[in-house]
């Protein structure tokens, strides 16, 4: 499997791989003993079963929400300047846009923050979006996640998911 916080290693899942490996192994096995129109049925049965179950059970792996603390913890986990800058955000479209709100500025380092863009990171340290200040003094922020900070131009797509052990600087 993966090693990405985004992926549920549940019991039903490690079942429904074991059950599935077990299928082809049977398969391979059963491919002398078949004629060739009996082989390309089971195969065909194979596949839909894999299908009706991996599907639902991946949208299952992927639907951890995002909260808005975890996203007010990626802006100073990915910039210096925002470390104690205290945000708080809220939703604006679950897991991909939130607003965010600093309780206190973020250091003088940039005269004039608004537009400025700043990457975010999760809490395994990989780059996971990023924001964009809407206020000149940086206690406003609009951030985005995955491939919407792309879309948004905050963060290049080679940036997404890169290990960022220490905030950015400068």
């Amino acid at each position: 499997m993966t090693d990405s916080p985004r992926f549920i290693h549940s019991p039903r899942l490690i079942r429904l791989g074991d059950a599935l490996e077990l299928a082809a192994a049977a398969d391979l096995a059963s491919k002398r003993r078949r004629p060739a129109r009996r082989l390309a049925r089971g195969r065909l049965a194979a596949a839909a079963l894999a299908l009706a179950v991996v599907a639902p059970g991946a949208a299952v792996a992927t639907t951890k929400l995002i909260g808005s603390g975890e996203v007010a913890a990626g802006l100073p986990a990915g910039t210096l300047s925002l470390a104690g800058t205290e945000p708080a955000c809220t939703v604006v479209e679950q897991d991909v846009e939130y607003h965010c709100v600093l309780a206190k500025a973020p250091a003088p380092e940039v005269r004039d923050w608004q537009g400025t863009v700043e990457p975010t990171v999760d809490a395994t340290r990989h780059v996971n979006g990023g924001c964009r200040s809407l206020a000149g003094d940086g206690t406003v922020w609009e951030c985005y996640l995955g491939q919407a900070a792309v879309d948004q131009r905050i963060i290049g797509g080679g940036l997404l998911g890169e290990y960022a052990p220490t905030p950015g600087v400068g």
